[in-house]
């Protein structure tokens, strides 16, 4: 008689149902999720979290104790290199299986069972607000959302006012700011050009007062050379001409002597 005997047998003998279970587990933890039967998944979870609470203890002893069961080193070095510390504050409860509907051949019941601690899409945080604040719907829930619901709008109206007036009062103040800059420009460039017409004004008048008394001076100057130029040239001439007889009265001389 079978007195207490629970688990399930999986219509396998002994040898044949623990090598599957070791094959299972090693896909699990290789892998981190598998698809197999509801039947399967159930009987693989009794045997895998003993096997990940051994892991918790990173011992000579319990590798070999995993091994044992396992009977894949590559697998034992995962559990005991990546799992164990993800699950070491975990108290339990190590995977979790995922209905998926049923077989088309011979209508089993699937599922997915998965390591709990490497599901990232699960363990992402819960959403807030709103989203996470839906009630049933009923008439009168509608009626109240409605309402409430349509209060907003209008005070998003009667608040969308003073931001126009505030950006019309701003673009004011711009045109009064470039305005005022505007005049500043001008009276500088009028002071500036005031500064210059000042600043000509003297040296203008002063320059040609240099040319009317520089001018009489250069005049005398040009003069005076002039005079003195003629009075030389009259002295070479007149002491070349005594010369010039004299030596033609010689040479007549000399030519009647000949003669």
């Amino acid at each position: 008689m079978r007195h207490g005997k629970k688990f399930n047998h999986l219509s396998r003998k002994a040898p044949h149902r623990k090598a599957m279970l070791a094959n299972m587990a090693s896909s699990l933890l290789k892998h981190k999720r598998i698809k197999t039967t509801v039947a399967k998944a159930k009987a693989l979870r009794s045997f895998v979290e003993p096997l990940l609470t051994k892991a918790k203890d990173d011992t000579t002893h319990s590798r070999r104790m995993v091994f044992r069961y396992l009977r894949d080193k590559y697998a034992v070095t995962e559990l005991f290199r990546d799992v164990a510390p993800k699950i070491a504050d975990r108290p339990g409860g190590y995977t979790r299986i995922l209905k998926t509907g049923n077989r088309l051949g011979d209508n089993a019941e699937m599922c997915l069972i998965e390591l709990v601690d490497f599901n990232e899409a699960l363990m992402a945080e819960p959403k807030t607000g709103a989203a996470a604040e839906k009630k049933p719907r009923t008439r009168r829930g509608r009626r109240k959302k409605d309402s409430t619901d349509a209060k907003p709008a209008v005070s998003a109206k009667v608040e969308a006012k003073p931001i126009v007036e505030d950006a019309e009062i701003v673009e004011e103040e711009v045109e009064v700011k470039e305005e005022a800059k505007t005049e500043e420009e001008t009276d500088t460039k009028n002071e500036d050009s005031s500064d210059t017409a000042d600043n000509d004004s003297p040296e203008k008048e002063e320059e040609p007062e240099a040319k009317t008394e520089n001018t009489p001076v250069s005049e005398v100057e040009e003069v005076a050379e002039e005079q003195n130029t003629d009075a030389e040239t009259k002295e070479d001439t007149k002491d070349d001409a005594p010369e010039d007889t004299a030596t033609e009265e010689g040479e007549g001389e000399e030519e009647e002597k000949k003669d």
